[in-house]
Formats: C-alpha cells, sequence, structure tokens
C-alpha cells in the first residue's frame, strides 16, 4: 500500500513529465535508490496522452483546479521539527488556462435511449443555452488505476491513460461551467445548425462532390478508446538527442514508430506538398526546372556551409528571410526554405537559420523521407517508457500520491526529506521537483511564456492523397508582420490516435493572447465547421471540422535556477513542455541535471544482456523460478521485439 512506503531513498522524483522520466531512468540504471511520485492519476504530466473520454476527464480536473483554493495548510506542519523548516508545494496545477471545448458534429439521434442519455452527460453535446453537468463522470470509463508503489509498469497493450476520475473527484457535487467569460475556466460551447439527422445515414451524398463519410458526436464517443490525444504535440528528429536516446538506452524497444510521411506549406490560401529528398524535388510538379536546380544548389551549400563563411558572414546579425533573397531563390522557394524546412520565423538570424536547415537535411534518410517520426498511442508514450526502465531497474512508482512540503535542515540548508499526505516522512539525498509542484513563493520571481494549443478532431486530411494514410507536418506563416507562425501536425489513424476515417490535427504557438485567439484564424483558413459545410463547385472542400479544443499550457522550458527563490541546492527543477517541435530541451536539461547530481556516471548506459547477469552466491546462472529480476528484464525484452509486423518499426542504430 501507499502507506508502506519505504523511509528512505536516493532520489525522490515529483512528477512523470518527460525530463524527470528520463532522470528517473537515469538514476535507476546507475544504481540509485528511486522514488518517483506524482499527485495526478496518470504518467505524464503535461506531455500525457488521453483518449477521447480520458480527455474529457481531465478537462473537468482542470475546472475543479481553477475552483479550488491552494489550502496546503495542514497537519503536516505539526511534522516539522524546530531545527527544520518546510517549503510546502502546490496543491493545484494551474498550468493549463482557458480552456474552450467546441463541438460541431451533429448527434446521431438514431441511438438508443440509453446512449444518447449517456452522451447528453457530455460536454460536448450540452446545449449553449442550458450547461449543466458539463463533464459528467457516468460517461467515462470505469477503470482507474489503483495505489501502487510496485516497479510493476502498465501493459504495453493499454500504453494510454483512460484519464480516470478518481473517486473523490466522481463524488464533488458538480459545478456549473459559464459560457460568456471564461478566464481561466473550461468553457463548453456546442455548435449545431439546428437541424436533426436522419436515422443512422451512413454516407452524405452532395451532388457534384465526392462522398464523405458523416461522423458524430455519439461515434467519437464510441470509438473514444481509439483516441490517444497528446497535450503537447512533439515530434522526434530522426538524428535528434530523444531518438539517440531511445536507442542507446535500448529504451526504444518498449515503444513502435512511424514516419511522418510528407511536409506541407500553406502559401496563397492553398496547401502544397514541400519536396525533401533528391527524389522528391526531381519528381515535384509544383517545382519548375529551374528551381528544382535553384533548390539542390542551396541545399548542398547548407550541408557544408561552415566551410563556407564567405557566403553569408555580411549577414550573421541579419534576417535569414534576407539572405534568402540574395540566393537567387524564387519567392516559392524561399517560402518553402524559410517555412517547412529551417521551421523558423522569419526574424530568425541567418546562421540559426542555415543551422536549422542543415539538421532538417541531416535527419532525412535515417528512417524515411522526411527527417522526423511520430510514436504509436502518441507523445505520451514516451515518458512511460523511461518509466519503465527505471521500474526493471528497481524504481517505486505511486500515483495520486501527493507530496505536501520539503523538510529543509535549518543548519546545513538542505533538504532532508518529504512529507506526503498520509503523513509519512520519507527521506533521500537528492530531490527533484517539476515546476508546475512549486509554490507561488518559491516561483513569486518568475515570468513564464505561454504556449497556445488546439486539438482538432476532422473528417479528412487537409492535403488530399492516393492513401488516407499520411502523417503531416505544415507550418503556417504569420498572416502579418510580428505574428508567430502556427505548427500543424495532422495524424492518420494507423497512428492508433484517433478512429478510423478522421484524423487528429494538433495545433501549436507561442501564446500572444488565449489559444482560440491565436489559432482559430489558422482553423478557419483550413477547416469548415460540420454545421457550416457548404457546396462550392469552385474549390474543393475543406475538411470539416468536428470538434475542437483550444489552452493555453506554461512554457517555464526558459526559467532559470536563479529565478526561484529559496530552493536548496539539493533540489533540483524540471520544466515542462516546451514550444520547440523536438524534444531535444528536455533530454539536455535531463542530462544536465544528472550530471550536477552525479558528475562522471554514465547518463542512461545500455542496460545488460539478461543472461550476462551474475547474481551473488551463484556459479551458475539461476532457473526462472526465484529470479524476480531476471524475469522481469526477460519480459520487458520480448515485450519490446514483438509486433515487428505490425505498422510500426522499433528503432535500430
Amino acid at each position: 500500500m501507499a502507506d508502506s512506503l519505504p523511509t528512505e531513498f536516493d532520489v525522490i522524483i515529483i512528477g512523470t513529465g518527460l525530463p524527470e522520466s528520463i532522470l528517473a531512468a537515469a538514476c535507476s540504471r546507475s544504481g540509485q535508490r528511486v522514488l518517483h511520485v506524482d499527485s495526478r492519476s496518470y504518467y505524464g504530466g503535461n506531455w500525457a496522452s488521453f483518449t477521447f473520454s480520458g480527455l474529457l476527464s481531465w478537462l473537468k480536473e482542470c475546472e475543479q483546479d481553477s475552483e479550488a483554493g491552494d489550502r496546503s495548510a495542514g497537519a503536516w506542519q505539526n511534522l516539522i521539527q524546530d531545527t527544520e523548516e518546510a517549503i510546502a508545494l502546490r496543491r493545484k496545477d494551474d498550468t493549463i488556462q482557458h480552456v474552450e471545448v467546441f463541438c460541431y458534429a451533429s448527434e446521431d439521434t438514431g441511438d438508443s435511449a440509453e446512449e444518447i442519455d449517456a452522451l447528453q452527460k457530455n460536454p460536448s453535446l450540452v446545449t449553449s443555452s442550458t450547461l449543466t453537468k458539463p463533464l459528467d463522470s457516468a460517461c467515462l470509463s470505469k477503470e482507474t488505476h489503483s495505489d501502487s508503489t510496485s516497479p510493476e509498469m502498465p501493459a504495453k497493450d493499454t500504453p494510454q491513460h483512460d484519464g480516470e476520475i478518481l473517486p473523490e473527484v466522481a463524488d464533488r457535487e458538480e459545478t456549473q461551467v459559464k459560457e460568456t467569460d471564461c478566464g481561466e475556466k473550461t468553457c463548453i460551447h456546442t455548435v449545431s445548425d439546428g437541424a436533426k439527422d436522419e436515422n443512422k445515414p451512413v454516407v452524405e451524398d452532395n451532388t457534384g462532390q465526392p462522398k464523405r463519410n458523416r461522423i458524430t458526436y455519439s461515434q467519437i464517443v464510441k470509438e473514444g478508446r481509439r483516441f490517444n490525444i497528446d497535450l503537447v504535440s512533439k515530434l522526434l528528429y530522426s538524428q535528434g538527442s530523444l531518438i539517440d536516446l531511445l536507442i542507446k538506452s535500448n529504451v526504444s524497444r518498449y515503444a513502435e514508430f512511424k514516419n511522418v510521411t510528407r511536409i506541407l506549406a500553406f502559401r496563397e490560401g492553398k496547401v502544397e506538398q514541400v519536396p525533401c529528398s533528391r527524389a522528391d524535388v526531381f519528381n515535384s510538379k509544383e517545382l519548375t526546372m529551374v528551381e528544382k536546380r535553384m533548390l539542390m544548389k542551396f541545399l548542398t551549400f547548407c550541408l557544408d556551409y561552415e566551410q563556407h563563411p564567405g557566403e553569408y558572414q555580411d549577414f550573421t546579425q541579419r534576417p535569414f528571410s534576407e539572405y534568402l533573397k540574395t540566393q537567387k531563390l524564387t519567392p516559392n522557394l524561399q517560402h518553402f526554405i524559410l517555412h517547412s524546412i529551417a521551421m523558423t520565423e522569419p526574424s530568425c538570424l541567418t546562421v540559426d537559420g542555415l543551422k536549422a536547415t542543415k539538421h532538417f537535411l541531416q535527419c532525412l534518410g535515417r528512417y524515411g523521407n522526411t527527417p522526423f517520426l511520430f510514436p504509436l498511442y502518441g507523445q505520451g508514450e514516451i515518458p512511460q517508457c523511461f518509466c519503465r526502465m527505471c521500474a526493471v531497474f528497481g524504481g517505486i512508482y505511486c500515483l495520486r500520491h501527493r507530496v505536501q512540503c520539503l523538510v529543509v535542515d535549518k543548519e546545513s540548508g538542505r533538504c532532508e526529506a518529504v512529507i506526503d499526505h498520509f503523513g509519512q516522512r520519507i527521506r533521500a539525498k537528492y530531490f527533484i521537483v517539476e515546476d508546475s509542484y512549486l509554490s507561488e513563493d518559491t516561483c513569486a520571481g518568475v515570468q513564464y511564456e505561454q504556449i497556445s494549443r488546439a486539438v482538432l478532431i476532422t473528417d479528412q486530411s487537409v492535403l488530399k492523397a492516393d492513401s488516407d494514410q499520411q502523417i503531416s507536418m505544415l507550418t503556417v506563416p504569420p498572416a502579418e508582420p510580428g505574428a508567430r507562425a502556427v505548427r500543424v501536425a495532422e495524424l492518420c489513424s494507423s497512428t492508433m490516435t484517433c478512429m478510423k476515417d478522421t484524423y487528429l490535427v494538433h495545433l501549436t504557438c507561442s501564446s500572444a493572447s488565449t489559444a482560440r485567439e491565436d489559432l482559430e484564424p489558422v482553423v478557419q483558413k483550413l477547416f469548415t465547421p460540420y454545421a457550416e459545410t457548404e457546396i462550392d463547385e469552385g474549390d474543393p472542400p475543406k475538411p470539416r471540422l468536428l470538434w475542437a479544443l483550444y489552452f493555453n499550457m506554461r512554457d517555464s522550458s526558459g526559467v532559470s535556477r536563479s529565478s526561484y527563490h529559496g530552493l536548496p541546492s539539493n533540489v533540483y527543477v524540471c520544466s515542462g513542455p516546451d514550444c520547440g517541435l523536438g524534444n531535444e530541451h528536455a533530454v539536455k536539461l535531463a542530462e544536465t541535471l544528472f550530471q550536477q547530481i552525479f558528475p562522471g556516471e554514465d547518463f542512461c548506459p545500455p542496460p545488460p544482456n539478461p543472461e550476462d547477469i551474475i547474481f551473488d552466491g551463484d556459479d551458475k546462472q539461476p532457473e526462472a523460478p526465484g529470479t524476480n529480476t531476471l524475469i522481469v528484464a526477460k519480459l520487458e525484452s520480448s515485450e519490446g521485439s514483438q509486433n515487428l509486423d505490425s505498422p510500426g518499426q522499433h528503432l535500430q542504430n
């Protein structure tokens, strides 16, 4: 049980986000005794992935967190001795703000009365005039995570969370959501054309238009377990630090990946495919022969631009966009390079733009025709993979386990222990805390950035192709100078993140306002709300928007340690997700902190071969009975080698 945890560890880690999970794996692999706890009921923190019903549960928890005060004072204060002082940790998570949900898909009136009743308790089916029971738990999965201190991790075949509501949360009195003034609360909106649907028509047949499947909200709910919706949208560079770490540590055996199949560009109101490889360039129908030669010449230069500093030395302090104008590139090519290959802002310096272009080109061809990979079942798989590695080497995990405070010795100024919500004092040498757990007093001098996020469910791709199983990366340039580009990742059903005949679309940019204000203009350019779908003979129909979620997420990646007030020297802080496309910041942060704590130790070395493990007091390799450590290692190894014929692939050097 959770209240019988060991009382002493080498490292206590609070939060299960990606940097914390990498650190947990590294510490456990180096022989440290690790306790990894999280007050949430799921792994990953703001790096998590949810099924559709799990996402609705998460939304309700966000709403309740925003309404609950920070009542951190408790009986634990009586456990602090005269020679000690306490640093209270935050009880509520306020990293998510300005949450707004829109449902554009119609309700299927052919469902049974029981199904309709359950669906009406979902937030997106509540009419705007009667917003009662916004996120009722009646429609959510009945499965729950149990409190556990076992090193056993979630099974591979159920990698994601249903976002289960805890019993204490489900029993709380429901609160009404206001639609007019969102602030930090969850806003629920239903968009309807007012007309009732016919009984379960499978396909809409519009004259002059190809047939399109009609997806209803009830279908989305019924197929909710097929969705794995990431809170943060990331891709893995095939030559990036996270891929290298996954391979080096052999953690890659716990996950499977798919190639991002195409890079897209948005120019003059249209979506186009960007040629990446040499073959793509010469097969492209979008470029003239002269443009193909121009592009290949420039990309060849970018691969070894450091060897030719004279070519760009006059532009080292000038924007990359200005440098491109001097390279005899057409406006079309300049747009492709700036927004879809370098993927930088127009104000980016020339050297940074050349570096980004080179990195893009170096990543081509390692695993596919584009530089990027995406993990099956979503980004939330990656933290869990590192947690599995930590557990295999003896790390102890406990979800829904709240740490009330850090206990600091007044004389030495070092943190000696933590006190959990059971009142148990647990000692350790080092403490790693995710930023969202630090109190307002500790973070009083911190200035945070914000990330604007949108998650959409649509009925077709933004750019049709011969295959409907496309994974696409699109950058929409800023509409006006000074604005931010919007990154769009479109995922198909073969990524195991959405149901068949739908696409899951993630939009991300750094915040200038609320997420809806930042991202809705781009959504309107690319998609048509279901209720407003009209027949237009001139242009091909846009994808129909079925469901949308907007929210702002805190970006603590740029915060330095000196910004926090009163942290003991043996307490280290991990940041939440950053706004970048890759995971380089999280990996670099984890490795930097590990080297600070354990200088000279190897960071996440490969695990030993189970056959090479030697047990004390035994000259021979033990048999399976009684060799728990060996059994776990073998099981994990076999688990990672399964499904080699599946749509995904394991990483190899």
